[in-house]
């Protein structure tokens, strides 16, 4: 079964990624330590296999303090000019550097290298019996939506594709969303979602 022999690749190639993170992580923390002396990383709560929640791990690219805004479908709000971004987070947002601490979910078995990405913890309720198939699988680093979308997309169409990934996923597939993914962070397309907050009538805010 395909499952098994995936998460069988992602041990193996996580542990021979490993020192490199380590030494990224260096070199990153020393980057956002120096800026403003807060800390390294950033937990966020996501959506994991058969609906568990979990700690999903990120380099730190925003204040310390700053506020979670979303849009209206529940997505995260982003944009070239956001206030909260500090310097570096501009940098790792843009390279998805501070997406790499989640080699460490991976390991522990919350995440794959390739699969749906994790939603919002808060969303977990909002899934249609039609949607829900998308917590068969572990959520990942990057997926079809990431490869062709990026960040462009509201959370229905991306929950779309993550559907047509999960009923097609195979290792050819695997390896053709890994390929799409270099080339989307390479040109370095749809960083942020096209769209402001003037253009979005309801906008919810959390602390």
């Amino acid at each position: 079964m395909y499952s098994s022999f995936k998460r069988f690749l992602d041990i193996v190639c996580a542990l021979i990624l490993l020192p490199i993170v380590l030494w990224l992580t260096i070199i990153v923390g020393f980057l956002i330590k120096l800026e403003d002396r807060g800390p390294i990383f950033y937990l966020a709560k996501r959506i994991g296999k058969d609906g568990k929640i979990f700690d999903m791990y990120k380099f730190r690219s925003m204040k310390v303090g700053a506020k979670d805004i979303r849009l209206e479908d529940g997505s995260t709000y982003n944009s070239n000019d956001d206030e909260r971004v500090t310097k570096i987070g501009k940098m790792i947002r843009k390279t998805s550097i501070d997406e790499i601490p989640q080699l460490l979910n991976i390991l522990k078995g919350d995440m794959t290298f390739i699969g749906p990405r994790p939603d919002s913890a808060m969303w977990l309720n909002n899934y249609t019996a039609e949607e829900r198939v998308i917590l068969r699988v572990r959520p990942g680093i990057t997926g079809y939506n990431q490869a062709i979308n990026r960040n462009a997309v509201g959370t229905k169409e991306k929950i779309r594709n993550d559907i047509i990934y999960v009923e097609n996923m195979s290792l050819f597939f695997d390896i053709k969303i890994l390929l799409l993914t270099f080339q989307t962070v390479i040109l370095s397309k749809n960083v942020n979602r096209k769209n402001d907050l003037t253009n979005n009538s309801k906008v919810r805010k959390g602390s």
